[in-house]
């Protein structure tokens, strides 16, 4: 069931998807070569928690963190240990907060330092693709044209969206009706309507389409071991249009 959201009720969401957004602002400034992605999920922690917030991921389903940390092939839910950060990676931090009794949920594929030309295409043309898919997402449109928007973009430059794993509705749960797919027909779908709350995060392969999860049974690796990207925003549907809520 999907749940409509009051302009009463975003207000305390809005700030909920705040400290998240601030909490991956500040992931980027720790992210540098040296760094562990244990040392970024400690930040990421602590900054969640000093603005009186509780961290969305820490314990939901057993995750064992504050944040998704994935580096390079690993496209979601990679659990931050005592892995290195070099030179040259792409680092995806997906990242929630939960505030007065609501998520925000985003994430942002990072650079770390000089990377090569091809990483840095297959991350310029996913945000793209979420900033369409955001531009999509008006009321009385479908979800088939958010999804659309995602699909015909990245895969107009060769790359890949991932199947199995979508967006999702975002409120008093971290994860709500209805999912959004990163593919779809345009016309098809759930209508959206003003007041529905929503995550949109492409997840997009450099080559081929194929996943597979490793044994700790919670990252997911490209197939062909090829980079990943993952861009999220939570936006709210208004009768004007649509509007981000995870900015900082």
């Amino acid at each position: 069931m999907v749940v409509l959201k009051t302009k009463k009720e975003l207000t305390p969401m809005l700030e909920a998807c705040r400290i998240s957004a601030q909490a991956l602002q500040r992931a980027g400034e720790v992210i540098r070569p040296g760094i562990t992605t244990a040392q970024i999920d400690h930040a990421i922690h602590d900054f969640i928690r000093s603005r009186g917030a509780v961290p969305s991921f820490l314990g939901y389903g057993g995750f064992p963190a504050s944040a998704c940390i994935s580096v390079n092939d690993e496209l979601i839910h990679g659990i931050p240990g005592p892995r290195v950060i070099q030179e040259g990676d792409i680092v995806s931090v997906d990242v929630g907060a939960y505030y007065k009794g609501y998520h925000g949920d985003n994430a942002y594929t990072f650079a770390v330092g000089s990377i090569s030309s091809e990483a840095q295409q297959l991350l310029d043309v996913t945000k793209e693709s979420l900033n369409r898919a955001i531009q999509a997402a008006v009321p009385g449109a479908r979800l088939g044209d958010v999804g659309y928007a995602v699909q015909s973009y990245v895969e107009s430059f060769g790359y890949a969206v991932v199947k199995e794993y979508v967006g999702h509705g975002v409120g008093t749960k971290l994860h709500e009706d209805p999912e959004v797919p990163n593919y779809g027909t345009p016309g098809r779908g759930i209508r959206l309507m003003p007041g529905m709350t929503i995550a949109i995060e492409p997840m997009v392969n450099l080559v081929g389409e194929k996943i597979k999860v490793l044994s700790n049974q919670w990252t997911v690796v490209t197939a062909s071991h090829s980079l990943s990207a993952h861009f999220e925003h939570t936006i709210a549907i208004t009768e004007s249009g649509p509007v981000i809520l995870t900015r900082p």
